[in-house]
């Protein structure tokens, strides 16, 4: 898929994303859920895919991920208004439940992801972050451009294939399945913890570069 002419803003990227046939999971996807935040955002926060509350919504990150993640931010001094969050996928991939009543969130193929990588590929040329955050294992593959594992990525400063500082973490939604509280808790403890290191080594950069 060619994305040339390049779209002059993310409203225009938006709405031609709106229209995307790239896959297949336009067809059973309620919308296209593009990304939100400020275009000059110094942070990108990316996720694997819309879930079930998103692609009704038409917005990344709403419901209780959403909840989990603003709740997190909040205790590293970031604030959700201040960073743009998107996902690698923008279409919904699910299956019904046994009963046929419910959407359950199903893992998107490679293919899946790679038809949808221009679409991401442009909001970083749009809005050219110094950092990005990649909530989950599909999120950091599809940013990192090869296979990736939280365990040995995870607190680690990597440089996607832009140059651009990345930070590898586990999705909320993850957290929110941890049957055991007090489990859930120290993995929250944890995403904190990135998300703080994240925010500190930007920091760090805007410092040196203020010195130079």
């Amino acid at each position: 898929m060619s994305l040339n002419p390049l779209p002059p803003t993310l409203d225009a990227l938006r709405r031609r994303a709106a229209a995307c046939t790239a896959c297949d999971l336009y067809k059973r996807a309620t919308q296209t859920v593009f990304g939100e935040g400020p275009g000059r955002a110094s942070i990108v926060i990316v996720g694997e895919q819309p879930g079930h509350e998103e692609d009704l919504a038409g917005r990344p990150f709403v419901g209780p991920a959403d909840r989990l993640l603003d709740q997190t931010l909040a205790l590293t001094g970031l604030e959700r208004r201040r960073v743009y969050i998107t996902n690698a996928v923008k279409h919904f991939k699910w299956k019904a439940d046994a009963g046929g009543k419910r959407r359950i969130h199903e893992r998107p193929r490679q293919e899946e992801v790679e038809a949808c990588h221009p679409w991401f590929e442009q909001e970083l040329w749009l809005i050219r972050p110094s950092a990005l955050i990649c909530l989950g294992v599909t999120a950091a593959s599809a940013v990192l451009r090869r296979r990736v594992t939280i365990r040995d990525e995870r607190g680690q400063t990597l440089l996607s294939p832009q140059g651009i500082r990345t930070y590898v973490t586990v999705h909320p939604s993850a957290i929110l399945r941890i049957p055991d509280r007090d489990a859930r808790e120290a993995e929250l403890r944890r995403l904190a913890g990135d998300l703080r290191q994240a925010a500190r080594g930007l920091r760090r950069a805007f410092g040196t570069s203020r010195k130079k």
